[in-house]
């Protein structure tokens, strides 16, 4: 079978560009190790369509943060994240927690993000840029402004409790809310 040079390249930069989305798509390594401490931050967010700031410390004041970190808002696996996370809310605010999801989108992005697949149930955060995505080492690795699919549990004041890495949407929820519930336990016996 002949090609074309035109066909050539075109098939050269299609597998390219397979190439470099497996690379991207790698995931990283969490950096954040359970008993460090976490760097605060303040971000634009939206929950049920409505914009504010989201401080970490100011959610910390409350319990619990679940803050999870997400490639890419209205995307199959990160909706799927989303639809779960919006479900299992109820149960975490009742054991005092906040959860809190954070991607690269923009304001405009999560406001209809956190109306569509989160359902009004929780806050999602714009990290344009990808700051505190780098903070908590939750980027790909050749695309550290891109979060990976990383869930951190954050105790107060501020230090992690437990992380939970998988580019599966399942699971996360189920690391999360054992880190709570488990968390939860222990406070009662102080």
């Amino acid at each position: 079978m002949h090609h074309t040079p035109a066909l050539s390249s075109t098939r050269h930069v299609a597998l390219a560009a397979l190439a470099a989305c497996a690379l991207i798509a790698g995931p990283a390594q969490a950096a954040l190790a359970v008993g460090a401490a976490t760097p605060d931050f303040t971000l634009d967010a939206a929950v049920g369509g409505k914009a504010f700031r989201f401080t970490l410390s100011e959610a910390l004041r409350q319990g619990p943060v679940v803050l999870y970190f997400y490639p890419k808002s209205f995307t199959s696996g990160c909706t799927v994240e989303a639809h779960q996370f919006s479900e299992a809310t109820p149960k975490f605010k009742a054991l005092g927690a906040t959860v809190v999801g954070v991607s690269n989108d923009s304001l405009a992005t999560q406001q209809r993000f956190s109306v569509e697949a989160c359902r009004g149930q929780f806050a999602v955060a714009a990290d344009e840029g990808g700051k505190v995505i780098k903070q908590f080492d939750a980027g790909f690795t050749l695309a550290p402004s891109v979060a990976d699919r990383i869930s951190y549990v954050i105790e107060p004041p501020g230090r992690v409790l437990a992380v939970h890495a998988s580019m599966d949407p399942d699971g996360h929820v189920g690391a999360a809310m054992a880190a709570v519930q488990a968390w939860q336990a222990r406070q009662g016996k102080r």
